[in-house]
C-alpha cells in the first residue's frame, strides 16, 4: 500500500463536503461541480478519481531576499488528471524538491476542473470524445493560449508541456495556437490550464451531463 493510500484509509474528513462523501452521500465528482462545491481537501479527489495520475511540470529555485538574507526555495508546477475529462494545476514551494512536488500534487488536486470533450471539428464529426466542443482560449502572464478542436488521429499539435496537461485531460487531438513568452513554463501551463476550464464555464450543466 502507497503512503497516498495509507492516508485515505486513515481520512477523517474535516469539511462537510469531505463527511458528505465519507457517509455516501456524494459518490461522484460530477455531483461536486453540479452543486457548485468546492474542493478543500485533497482526499476527496483521491477517493473520487482513484485512477489519477501525477506528472511534474517544472522545477525551479527561487530565491527571496529577508531580513536575515538570502532565502532560497524549490517551486514545482505539477499537473494531476485521470486521462478521463478531469485535470488539476497546482504549484508548491519548499526547501526539499520532495516536499515541492507533494505541496504542487495536493494544491492541483485542489484545483482539479471537469473539462467537457466532444467532436468540434469540422474535419471529423465523428461524435466522439476525442477532442474538444469548441474552440477555447486562456491566459496567464504574457502567455495567451487558443486550443482548437482536431480531427480524430491528428493527436495533439504542442510542445511538450501542452502535450501532458491534454493528455491527462482526455484530450487526445487538438491543435494549439500560443502568443508571448510561450518559454515561461509556469505562465504556459496555467494559461493552458485556464483554456481547459473554459470547456466547462461557457456550457451549463444540462448540456455536459
Amino acid at each position: 500500500m502507497t503512503t497516498r493510500e495509507e492516508g485515505i484509509e486513515e481520512w477523517i474528513p474535516r469539511t462537510r463536503l469531505g463527511k458528505m462523501i465519507h457517509e455516501g452521500r456524494i459518490s461522484s465528482m460530477e455531483e461536486i461541480f453540479m452543486e457548485g462545491l468546492r474542493i478543500r481537501e485533497p482526499e476527496i479527489v483521491d477517493v473520487l478519481l482513484p485512477d489519477l495520475q501525477e506528472e511534474v511540470l517544472n522545477i525551479n529555485l527561487v530565491q527571496k531576499q529577508t531580513d536575515a538574507g538570502e532565502k532560497s526555495q524549490f517551486k514545482a508546477i505539477v499537473a494531476v488528471g485521470n486521462r478521463d475529462g478531469y485535470v488539476g494545476l497546482g504549484s508548491g514551494k519548499a526547501k526539499q524538491v520532495r516536499t515541492a512536488i507533494e505541496k504542487g500534487a495536493v494544491d492541483a488536486r485542489l484545483n482539479v476542473t471537469l473539462v467537457r470533450r466532444g467532436c468540434g471539428s469540422w474535419e471529423c464529426g465523428c461524435g466522439k470524445p476525442h477532442s474538444l466542443p469548441f474552440k477555447v482560449q486562456g491566459k496567464c502572464g504574457g502567455v495567451e493560449i487558443v486550443l482548437v478542436p482536431g480531427p480524430r488521429g491528428l493527436g495533439i499539435v504542442a510542445n511538450e508541456v501542452g502535450k501532458i496537461i491534454l493528455g491527462l485531460a482526455g484530450v487526445n487531438d487538438c491543435w494549439t495556437k500560443s502568443y508571448g513568452s510561450t518559454k515561461t513554463i509556469p505562465s504556459f501551463a496555467y494559461a493552458v490550464f485556464n483554456a481547459l476550464r473554459e470547456t466547462y464555464s461557457l456550457v451549463t450543466p444540462k448540456d455536459w451531463v
